[in-house]
């Protein structure tokens, strides 16, 4: 029977060879485990350790992760052959059934850690996936406010809920209040910080801020009319237009400024492009589309 209420420190501890066995083999004999070798002078493990953290913490407990300092701790990396760090292996019924090397994107963790949860049976179904899409319904109907109430009661059932934080804070965010949107997204808990749910709304912000230091759209238009080589504004006019809920024009004035001159503001354009694309879902089209023609460009 899976402990799917296990608190945080149950689910994510530090062992050693001494401990091996019992926090390792013997544990994953009742649920899943991913052992983390890695090593403090390792640039990587900072970026997969806390990303696995918090995929690990959004499983709630269908699967635990070991983690396992090879500095210290030398024998079972070296029975395991671990060459390079970080590696992370999979355990379950006593034995390895999965892993992978090096730090992979927040959104393959996530799906690395679904599946060795998976092994145990299917998750639970708690309602809360049903109330998310009728928030996010909600949020793209235009009924902001109801979906941030709708949002908020998810979190007062699951804090740790990263789609409904960042639905929380993308509801504000149509409210008009990207201080408070702010806010919030600075309140997430630091399990979930990482999340490519929260990474994206961070780059929506990012993307407001800079929006407050550009002209109106028809007089940027105007500056282009008269110079269409007039970089700066090309740029500018294309943060107006993402701001202004018109992105597939602001990528498309971004990737016109590419094709002229790639290398202008220390590559600008391409660098804005990739926060524009963060900052929406990986299946939307504009995204699709523009990641497609950047790609065309750049290795022509």
């Amino acid at each position: 029977m899976l402990e799917l209420n296990a608190a945080p420190a149950d689910l994510i501890k530090d062992a050693t060879d001494a401990s091996f066995i019992a926090d390792v083999v013997e544990a994953s004999k009742t649920v899943p485990v991913i052992v983390d070798f890695w090593a403090t002078w390792c640039g990587p493990c900072k970026t997969l350790g806390p990303a696995i953290e918090a995929a690990v913490t959004k499983a709630k407990g269908r699967v635990r992760l070991v983690k396992i300092d090879v500095d210290q701790n030398p024998g079972y990396a070296g029975q395991m052959r671990v060459q390079s760090i970080p590696t992370v292996y999979a355990f379950w019924q006593g034995k390895p059934v999965d892993g992978f090397q090096g730090a992979l994107p927040p959104s393959e963790i996530e799906k690395f850690v679904t599946k060795i949860g998976d092994l145990a049976g299917p998750a639970e179904d708690d309602g809360l996936d049903e109330a998310l899409d009728m928030a996010e319904q909600m949020l793209d109907e235009g009924a902001a406010a109801d979906a941030a109430e709708t949002f908020a009661a998810i979190l007062q059932e699951d804090p740790l809920q990263p789609r409904a934080y960042a639905g929380l804070v993308r509801a504000t965010l149509a409210m008009g209040d990207v201080d408070q949107a702010e806010a919030i997204l600075n309140g997430a808990p630091a399990e979930i910080s990482k999340t490519a749910e929260l990474e994206a709304v961070s780059a929506q912000i990012g993307l407001l801020r800079q929006a407050a230091n550009v002209g109106p759209v028809a007089e940027l238009q105007a500056r282009l009319e008269q110079d269409q080589n007039d970089h700066q504004a090309r740029f500018d006019l294309a943060v107006a237009l993402n701001a202004a809920g018109k992105t597939e024009q602001a990528v498309a004035e971004l990737l016109d400024l590419f094709r002229r001159d790639r290398t202008w503001n220390e590559g600008a354009a391409k660098a804005q492009l990739l926060q524009i694309f963060d900052s929406l879902k990986p299946t939307d089209p504009v995204v699709l589309a523009g990641r497609r023609k950047l790609s065309s460009m750049i290795f022509a």
